[in-house]
């Protein structure tokens, strides 16, 4: 269903995947926490105050739901970076996976809620990206993206394209501290997200004539 791949640049980030169960569902179903796991994945350690601050909310706000994701096994204190004044975070892992179809069915309303979350907090960064777009190096601003292609599938067609762009994309250098250290002069974060979104029951354009977005959907970069 989903994959969320924030990775932390620096040694202090867990190595394995959090697969999510019930109460990780739950967890993880308010879009601020998805902020706050994807901004300790992102840039490292760091305490709520700092947080806050990114994400334009209360220090206490963001510390209820720091404690929040620690009790849910997302975030751990770090011990060697906090004091008795200030109180550091960080990740327990470098990636999320949502892929379990039996757990969405047994837990409908916190699958939708955790989904919603995901959209939102993706809406986020595709915003904060077109917001900075025009002050990139122009090198920067011709690789930026938004396309719309709508396909005829059938389910089977549908899951073997969502592996083949996984596959694609597998190919490429992760945002890693070991793929930073390889990565080439000029190299930058870049994130990838895809959607597949079925459309089940909308009739198709008549032959010969497009539909009102044209033959190909609409697209912009």
């Amino acid at each position: 269903m989903t994959d969320s791949h924030e990775k932390s640049p620096g040694p202090d980030s867990g190595t394995t995947a959090a697969v999510l169960d019930s109460k990780g569902l739950r967890a993880l179903a308010h879009p601020l926490r998805l902020q706050l796991v994807g901004l300790l994945r992102k840039h490292g350690p760091s305490t709520a105050t700092r947080l806050a601050e990114r994400l334009g909310v209360n220090s206490g706000t963001a510390s209820y739901h720091l404690r929040q994701l620690g009790a849910a096994g997302f975030v751990e204190e770090d011990a060697e970076r906090g004091n008795a004044r200030e109180r550091w975070w960080r990740p327990v892992h470098q990636s999320t996976s949502f892929n379990d179809p039996d757990l969405a069915e047994r837990e409908p309303d916190a699958a939708m809620a955790y989904l919603q979350s995901v959209a939102a907090t993706y809406t986020l960064r595709t915003q904060r990206a077109l917001n900075e777009l025009q002050t990139m190096p122009r090198a920067w601003r011709d690789t930026f993206d938004m396309s719309d292609r709508p396909l005829r599938l059938t389910p089977a067609e549908a899951a073997a394209l969502q592996d083949e762009l996984r596959d694609v994309v597998s190919r490429y250098r992760r945002d890693t501290p070991e793929g930073a250290a390889e990565a080439p002069e000029g190299a930058e974060r870049v994130s990838v997200i895809t959607y597949v979104l079925p459309e089940p029951g909308e009739p198709s354009a008549p032959a010969g004539r497009p539909g009102p977005e044209g033959a190909t959907g609409a697209e912009a970069s």
